[in-house]
């Protein structure tokens, strides 16, 4: 059976958007892939992306935050939330 492992889940402050990274792995094999839920209200927004998409698409948001945060633009938001592993579709994880 394929499996989705939840690995992060968080809402955002402004537009409410829910947002949540999924590792997809398949019983047929090859490699995993990750996928980004965007839900806003009743629509879904589905990206599944490969891991060397995944690392540069990060570093660029994650470029673009540590920037806005060194100038003082950051957001005193809640932190994202941790995945819980009966939604993670992995008994234990």
């Amino acid at each position: 059976m394929d499996s989705a492992t939840t690995l992060f889940r968080c809402t955002v402050p402004w537009g409410r958007q829910e947002i949540e990274l999924q590792e997809l792995r398949f019983d047929a094999g090859g490699a995993p892939l990750l996928r980004l839920r965007i839900r806003e209200a009743k629509r879904f927004t589905i990206f599944d992306i490969d891991a060397a998409t995944a690392a540069r698409w990060g570093e660029a948001m994650a470029e673009w935050g540590r920037g806005q945060l060194a100038d003082g633009h950051g957001h005193a938001g809640a932190p994202a939330e941790a995945p819980h592993p009966e939604e993670s579709g992995h008994a234990g994880a």
